[in-house]
């Protein structure tokens, strides 16, 4: 049945192509299109809280994940091993890493290696499977999303522990764990330095057997723990929450700190498009208040580590959270006749979307690309 489904995507597709390449233009003009650009938006930090939008295609994203290795390693040796850095020989190309990385724009650029809409053809049958009706649903394009971004993480996740993992036992310890350069260059009393993420309370949080050690699984939650199950560690992420709340330093969080502190976070999750400028503060104190209470389940006045856990998945959002927010996005931005699911003529119609992440949005001089029509 599987197999069947297959050939009938693969037929209507062909035939959808050759009627849409047959079909008269409404213009002599040739269209314009887009250059696809590779992202540069590498960053040495393991632990930086800023969303990196994953490819929707892996082939890309294994593009992107090649030339991401190379400049790790690059920039591993030279902040760790400075001394194996060797100047290049006179006339020996200075930034081979660049040609690298024209390479693979130009193998995108072109339509007989790298077409879209045959890309569109073949992955359509494998996000369509729950059921393989015809359609993309939110909850399909989700689940496609989710997993290319898991797969994404646990990459990096293995290549930063082969740096910490010192004796290559497959374990790291809190000994072999170095915190960033920043923090091992400061004193107690720098700005910043009591962030606790690096600290040993948050390795024993990530521990979740105990033994003083972190596998692969552990190490992973260590470095994002906003996507982990570990109730030790989601209970680590509550104190912290306290501790860069609490301003008059009494262990709790009191209304006030919530209010300018937390509330928005949760209101923003929960409503993805509010506009806070059109609101006033006096405006949202209601709603506020009305959380606090139900969270406040002692009646205290304050907030503890344990009250604050079931809204820390907000204050902290997971990695199934942006994959439906961009499959939220794609499915509105492609789906023509409004039904909520996509057809792959939709798909095909829309390539842009779907292939957002690599376009140039400032280059002007779009060129003609035939494997967009």
């Amino acid at each position: 049945m599987g197999k069947a489904l297959v050939i009938i995507y693969i037929t209507a597709a062909v035939l959808l192509i050759f009627l849409i390449s047959h079909s008269p233009s409404p213009s002599n003009k040739p269209k314009r299109h887009r250059r696809l650009k590779l992202r540069s938006n590498f960053t040495f930090d393991s632990h930086s809280t800023h969303y990196e939008h994953i490819p929707f295609d892996p082939l890309v994203a294994q593009i992107e994940r090649q030339r991401e290795d190379k400049e790790w390693e690059k920039q591993y040796i030279d902040t760790h091993h400075h001394q194996l850095i060797h100047e290049p020989a006179p006339g020996q190309e200075s930034q081979p890493e660049w040609e690298d990385f024209m390479d693979a724009e130009d193998y995108l650029n072109d339509e007989h290696k790298f077409n879209v809409t045959d890309r569109l053809v073949s992955l359509f049958p494998k996000i369509d499977v729950n059921p393989s009706d015809g359609f993309v649903t939110d909850h399909e394009l989700t689940h496609w999303n989710l997993e290319q971004t898991r797969k994404e993480v646990l990459h990096r996740t293995q290549r930063d522990m082969e740096v910490h993992d010192k004796n290559h036992d497959g374990f790291v310890s809190f000994h072999e764990y170095e915190p960033p350069s920043w923090v091992r260059n400061s004193d107690n009393s720098s700005f910043g330095y009591d962030m606790g993420w690096w600290k040993e309370d948050h390795f024993n949080a990530s521990d979740i057997d105990g033994d003083g050690l972190l596998n692969i699984t552990e190490f992973n939650d260590f470095l994002h723990p906003a996507d982990t199950t570990n109730p030790k560690l989601l209970h680590w992420l509550c104190k912290e929450e306290i501790r860069e709340r609490d301003s008059d330093k009494d262990g709790k969080v009191n209304f006030n700190e919530f209010f300018h502190g937390l509330f928005d976070l949760v209101r923003n999750y929960d409503e993805e498009s509010h506009d806070t400028s059109h609101h006033s503060e006096d405006s949202q104190e209601s709603p506020a208040r009305k959380l606090f209470a139900e969270l406040d389940k002692d009646g205290d006045g304050y907030l503890s580590e344990a009250e604050l856990l079931p809204i820390i998945g907000k204050l902290h959002p997971s990695e199934r959270y942006y994959a439906k927010q961009q499959a939220d996005y794609i499915i509105q931005q492609a789906d023509a006749d409004k039904d909520g699911r996509l057809t792959l003529k939709e798909m095909i119609d829309s390539p842009y979307v779907f292939y957002s992440a690599i376009f140039n949005e400032d280059d002007e001089d779009y060129e003609d690309h035939d494997e967009f029509r």
